[in-house]
């Protein structure tokens, strides 16, 4: 039987029917400008208020260390421009990952541009970040260490509680040294604290946790400066100019305290689901590889490699049967090239162009992996039929 069975959470989320509900009000009769002082203005900054205090809460942070911004890309080029841009006297020097996003790898190479200086670290084969890595990179001039919490492909969570107390080893040294990270998958797959991490920058977005897209927010430790981006406002405490876009931060509050109410109940229900579709399909499928260590990640997300056929044929195949994935970052999609994450695991190109990533999401049901567990391995088996590679395999 044909259904459709989404399964790309991690690129993007349906707005939750309570995040709608409290969205609903400021897109028709609480229409006000949060900047304006009479009564409608009034409105509209309570229900910022309102959804500053929530998103505070959901990352154990002050409220007015709280920026909201467009999304994810935003929060993530404030932090980064921001804080090396208001602090470039202290070094010009920047430490990142080579599994990081495209919205923080990107933007550390258009810096170099400008005289920055970047040091992209490798991970383990299991994809992870070494501390003695980070350690070993540092130097006299590093203004900024940014490492994700979570990978968006692969879901492995990050040693960012340790790299905290690194950066706060060498401020106890004298040394001017921040560290930001980007929050954006792992808000409301797993508890993301602010203090246990010890980040002064960390980035969230709305889409991911059943928020509509266009919304976000940057945590800035109290005391941090940085270089405002956005010119030709006041919001945001200066350090976001632009009309605030109430209806969606208050959809965004909502999310980010419906994502700390379901936080355990969801993980444990992703992670079922989850674990039960790789240990099937490794029983029904053969010459698969799964991408990153199977403990310490996201409950919600499998990324695997298919040997002898392209991610990309094998997604539309599923596409044609109702069931949505992806073959990586969303936001590098129709890119030609293998994926630079599951390469930086040592993986080979082939590998990486026969990579899927399977994200669940709050609505994903047992029957869901029911259907699943069944469509999937006759598309790889049609699509291997027509691999000559796969054809050769005993003969070599």
């Amino acid at each position: 039987m044909f259904r459709r069975v989404y399964l790309d959470n991690s690129a993007t989320t349906p707005v939750d029917r309570e995040v709608f509900e409290a969205m609903l009000p400021f897109l028709t009769g609480q229409f006000g400008n949060a900047s304006s002082i009479h009564f409608y203005g009034q409105q509209a900054r309570a229900a910022i208020d309102r959804a500053r205090h929530q998103t505070a809460a959901a990352l154990n942070a002050r409220p007015n260390e709280i920026v909201f911004t467009s999304g994810g890309t935003e929060a993530n080029n404030l932090a980064i421009r921001g804080l090396v841009e208001a602090n470039e006297k202290y070094g010009r020097h920047i430490i990142t990952s080579e599994i990081e996003h495209s919205a923080v790898k990107e933007v550390c190479l258009d810096l170099e541009k400008r005289g920055f200086e970047t040091t992209f670290l490798p991970v383990s084969e299991d994809g992870v970040v070494r501390i003695e890595e980070v350690r070993a990179a540092l130097r006299d001039d590093t203004v900024l260490i940014t490492v994700m919490t979570a990978n968006n492909e692969i879901g492995t969570l990050q040693p960012v509680a340790e790299i905290g107390r690194l950066v706060r080893e060498r401020r106890e040294a004298g040394r001017k040294i921040w560290f930001h990270t980007d929050a954006v998958q792992a808000l409301g797959k797993v508890a993301v604290d602010v203090e246990e991490i010890g980040c002064d920058l960390l980035s969230v977005s709305g889409h991911k946790i059943y928020a509509p897209k266009g919304v976000g927010a940057l945590y800035v430790r109290r005391g941090v400066r940085l270089h405002q981006q956005n010119i030709g406002g006041h919001q945001e405490r200066e350090r976001r100019g632009g009309t605030e876009n109430v209806p969606y931060i208050a959809g965004f509050g909502k999310a980010c305290e419906l994502a700390v109410k379901n936080l355990d109940a969801d993980a444990a229900r992703l992670a079922a689901l989850r674990d039960r579709f790789e240990d099937e399909i490794g029983e029904k499928i053969s010459d698969l590889v799964f991408n990153g260590r199977r403990t310490g990640r996201l409950p919600n997300i499998s990324s695997v490699s298919f040997r002898f056929i392209e991610g990309e044929g094998l997604l539309i195949n599923l596409d044609m049967h109702g069931v949505a994935v992806s073959t990586g970052s969303a936001c590098s999609s129709g890119s030609l090239e293998p994926s630079p994450v599951i390469r930086a695991l040592g993986r080979s190109d082939e590998l990486a162009r026969g990579a899927l990533r399977f994200s669940f999401g709050r609505e994903n049901t047992p029957e869901d992996v029911d259907y699943l567990l069944d469509v999937l391995p006759k598309a790889v088996e049609n699509l291997r039929r027509l691999s000559p590679l796969y054809r050769r395999r005993d003969v070599e």
